[in-house]
């Protein structure tokens, strides 16, 4: 698995379709292919008059392909064996899925100035939010510091012929905030790859949305509302979606307080503690589930005003970012397009 059991740590996201209606195909039916992956749940809505088994069968070897490539849960993945390299010298070759998730990382690096950064498992661990089961605590100055210098995705070598390399031996991955996305997206070429068209992939709460529902409307997914005490179905914005990817990203269900402090378990790369600019959940609108996974994580770094700032630079991108005022009350920014009708 990609992610550990509690597997709401990010925002819930619910999507909604209808049943066939007179304005839809009679032909046509929508199937529901939902399972487990990644340590958390897939819904796949797909609408077609075929068969879907063949298609449901490619859909679980792909997903099983991305677990043993990128699972840190997993001691024989691509992920872990490159993570117990102690060394500057070995070129680790990889699989397209791995550089396919490290190019796409390499640019978010770049493009948020490491507010995003696919190294930071030590700093995760450090505040007890990762694998290692440590108590949730605020680390001391020095630890912070000790664990920076152990983080930086440009500490990393990645090869156009196919390898990883480590410029320090202390250097590891776990790229869990975008392998959702990829995952999603990948799930989706494997359905257009039978020539279907119409169709919904949503991979904890990852979303990415082809076509048109039965009914001849667009997909609709909704934002939940980031409270510790929502309901799941609690919405707080729905919005349409076609031939887009989408992704939410939120600090509210994931954190621990200590002298009346919430302390989320989302951290910013470059200063190594929990972020406390307010935010409380960034959605991101894309062409790839990918990107917008890792932006969305991002972007609850920037805060708003450097958000929008960046967004409004990338072609084909919308953001939404929600923030918690001083007496509770939530307020929202968004970049002009996001509730454009064609998304």
């Amino acid at each position: 698995m990609i992610y550990p059991k509690h597997i709401f740590r990010k925002i819930a996201i619910l999507f909604f379709s209808v049943l066939l209606t007179a304005c839809g195909n009679p032909e046509k039916k929508e199937v529901l292919i939902q399972g487990r992956t990644m340590g958390t749940f897939y819904h796949i809505k797909i609408i077609t008059s075929d068969s879907t088994e063949k298609t449901e069968e490619k859909i679980r070897k792909r997903l099983e392909e991305i677990n043993r490539s990128m699972s840190t849960y997993d001691k024989e993945s691509e992920i872990s064996r490159f993570n117990r390299i102690q060394d500057t010298e070995t070129k680790f070759r990889i699989s397209q899925d791995f550089m396919n998730v490290m190019q796409v990382a390499e640019k978010l690096y770049r493009l948020t100035g490491g507010a995003w950064d696919g190294s930071i498992d030590p700093l995760i661990n450090l505040w007890g939010f990762g694998r290692a089961g440590l108590k949730q605590e605020v680390p001391g100055k020095d630890e912070i510091q000790k664990g920076l210098s152990r983080t930086g995705f440009h500490h990393i070598e990645i090869s156009p012929e196919g390898w990883l390399r480590k410029k320090i031996p202390e250097i590891t991955l776990d790229l869990a905030s975008i392998a959702k996305g990829y995952g999603v997206d990948q799930v989706g070429k494997v359905i257009a790859e039978t020539g279907i068209r119409d169709y919904l992939v949503e991979i904890g709460g990852e979303i990415y949305a082809s076509g048109m529902r039965p009914d001849g409307k667009q997909w609709r997914v909704g934002i939940n509302r980031p409270k510790p005490d929502a309901a799941f179905d609690d919405i707080y914005k729905v919005l349409n979606l076609r031939d887009k990817g989408f992704a939410t990203s939120g600090d509210y269900r994931n954190f621990f307080m200590k002298e009346g402090i919430r302390y989320s378990h989302v951290l910013d790369p470059r200063s190594g503690y929990a972020v406390s600019n307010r935010v409380v959940s960034a959605s991101v609108i894309a062409d790839t589930c990918t990107f917008a996974d890792g932006l969305a994580t991002a972007l609850m770094v920037l805060g708003p005003g450097k958000s929008l700032e960046l967004v409004r630079g990338l072609e084909n991108t919308e953001c939404l970012l929600i923030r918690e005022k001083e007496d509770g009350s939530l307020e929202d920014f968004s970049s002009p397009g996001f509730y454009a009708e064609n998304y």
